[in-house]
């Protein structure tokens, strides 16, 4: 597989991986791509715990990417920078782009300048991208994909979490004792940004509390 360069024959041999791994573990899943791509061309996102104990655990220096928008709970900075001592993560912190101050946390393209070309920058050169992404985090996630083709960075995108629901990630957190972000306790379901992220505003849908009351439900990093 050439990941470089978007083929149709680069997306039919991605559909019959992911078709391969749509009931496959993680583990497997994150196997196939540190195997398949090398693990110095993946990247991780530091989004859900789960997904960086499991990268981990396979390799352990494998590097992790932090998206500091400037705008975060005090929270979830105490928070990262405490598992990024605790764990020795090789932790990359992004900031965002020149132009985010006339973007304001909560404005049009406020993710743009804070997450997405940021994201952009550190996954340059990367030939896989391994996300939390779950199908039950929101509607627009209902038909993600285990493996595709990410147009919007260029890269292959894995989602190894993507089958799992609620259930199964407060158990595997459980089970290997990870701590959970403390902003949970508190009843928040799915934390970005402090002044768009409120507790969820339905119990079915844990992304309903961000971007509260403006409609907006994607920031821009995943295409669903």
């Amino acid at each position: 597989m050439n990941p470089a360069v978007d083929s149709p024959a680069l997306r039919r041999e991605l559909a019959e991986v992911n078709e391969r791994f749509e009931h496959a573990a993680p583990s497997d899943i994150i196997r196939w791509t540190l195997e398949q791509f090398g693990s110095w061309t993946v990247a991780c996102s530091f989004e859900d715990l789960a997904l960086v104990h499991l990268v981990r655990a396979q390799d352990a220096d494998a590097e992790v990417i932090f998206l500091d928008t400037e705008a975060h709970f005090d929270e979830t900075l105490e928070f990262v920078a405490r598992t990024e001592e605790e764990w020795g993560l090789r932790l990359r912190r992004t900031t965002p782009v020149e132009g985010a101050e006339e973007w304001p946390c909560g404005t049009a393209q406020c993710c743009t300048f804070r997450k997405v070309r940021p994201l952009a920058a550190a996954l340059d050169g990367r030939q896989a991208w391994l996300t939390s992404l779950k199908r039950v985090d929101s509607p627009s996630r209902a038909h993600a994909s285990v493996v595709s083709w990410d147009e919007t960075f260029g890269l292959v995108k894995v989602n190894p979490l993507v089958t799992w629901s609620d259930d199964d990630v407060a158990y595997y957190l459980s089970a290997n004792d990870i701590p959970e972000h403390p902003l949970w306790a508190r009843g928040y379901t799915s934390i970005g940004c402090a002044p768009v992220t409120l507790p969820p505003a339905s119990a079915h849908d844990r992304r309903s509390g961000r971007w509260a009351g403006s409609g907006k439900m994607e920031c821009g990093l995943h295409q669903a």
